[in-house]
């Protein structure tokens, strides 16, 4: 399935410098994920070819772990983007970990969920497009980098309470080494779980001049992201990666900043509703997701938030009048 999660995906400047740091030639990565040289001078790149990046360095690698890690404490600070400046250049570990949950949507294609709870914080990595997973390097450096931030914005060797991966990562034991604690792989989750007490830290690489500087042009940028779609188009973008959990009104309204009240009233000014919506992110997930051979038709219907498949079997007969595995024999050139 080659749909697209978003159509660029910004490279950091730091990127290739960064696998030079660890001994891999950034061409011998673009040859490997099978592109041209010039691609390392490329500020955005596809999706696919994003992951393609990602997985070629993995395969050089050999061990995903070891990439990880190496990578992770390569990077230099001065190699930044502005997005994460505004992180580590924050008043602490937890207004950091804010700030990068924020400007992580300026920079799919995954998003941030961030927990407090009793003694624990916890980032969760939720991908826009859940059918489409990035590479186990690009999640466990993703990772990596959020712990990687706090030590390095503190001084401090903080070390994670929990780190849950979704697929096999590796030598495990050099993770739970980088990590400082117990690394459990096949969870179907990838979360970062910290210490909340970490959070209080303060960062001796708090900048507030530059943050004065950053701050208002990185919002400027959302903003600008948020207003160049209708709030019709903003709910379905929402709607449709978040359908294995059952999104209600209540959940994307405060995704948005507003009451479910105000955002009902938008809704209709555009001539729609929520459920209206709700449904047609279904219908039109559910053909994506049946385009993919190698998904079977109960993944999907998972994918689209149905406990029960018999459910996801009646809504697609009332969508197109014929069943999904009927559907998906009779448009193969969808494959």
């Amino acid at each position: 399935m080659n749909t697209q999660l978003s159509d660029h995906i910004k490279i950091a400047p730091g990127f290739w410098e960064g696998l030079r740091q660890v001994g891999i030639d950034p061409f011998d990565v673009a040859r490997t994920a099978g592109m041209p040289g010039t691609i390392i001078n490329e500020p955005e790149v596809s999706p696919a070819r994003y992951f393609s990046i990602w997985a070629a360095f993995s395969d050089l690698m050999g061990d995903t772990a070891e990439g990880i890690v190496k990578l992770a404490t390569a990077f230099q600070t001065s190699q930044y983007p502005p997005t994460v400046l505004a992180t580590y250049h924050a008043s602490d570990y937890r207004a950091a970990l804010k700030r990068m949950v924020r400007y992580k949507r300026l920079c799919p294609p995954e998003i941030m969920r961030i927990r407090e709870q009793g003694e624990e914080c916890s980032v969760e990595l939720e991908w826009l497009q859940p059918a489409q997973p990035g590479p186990p390097m690009l999640v466990g450096i993703t990772l990596a980098f959020l712990l990687e931030l706090g030590r390095r914005g503190t001084g401090q060797p903080l070390k994670a309470r929990r780190v849950e991966f979704a697929q096999p990562m590796g030598n495990t034991e050099m993770l739970e080494s980088y990590f400082g604690c117990r690394i459990r792989s096949g969870t179907g989750v990838n979360k970062l779980t910290l210490h909340r007490r970490d959070l209080d830290r303060p960062f001796i690489s708090y900048n507030e001049e530059l943050l004065q500087i950053l701050t208002p042009a990185l919002d400027h940028s959302l903003d600008e992201q948020q207003h160049s779609r209708s709030v019709t188009e903003t709910v379905i973008r929402i709607i449709k990666r978040s359908l294995t959990r059952n999104p209600d009104i209540q959940v994307i309204a405060k995704e948005l900043g507003m009451s479910d009240r105000t955002l009902q009233r938008r809704l209709s000014g555009e001539d729609t509703s929520f459920q209206r919506l709700l449904t047609q992110a279904k219908h039109e997930q559910a053909k994506l997701y049946l385009a993919d051979p190698l998904l079977d038709i109960k993944e999907v219907a998972f994918l689209l938030g149905y406990e029960d498949p018999n459910s996801f079997y009646r809504a697609f007969r009332l969508w197109e009048g014929e069943t999904p595995a009927n559907w998906r024999l009779e448009h193969p050139t969808h494959m």
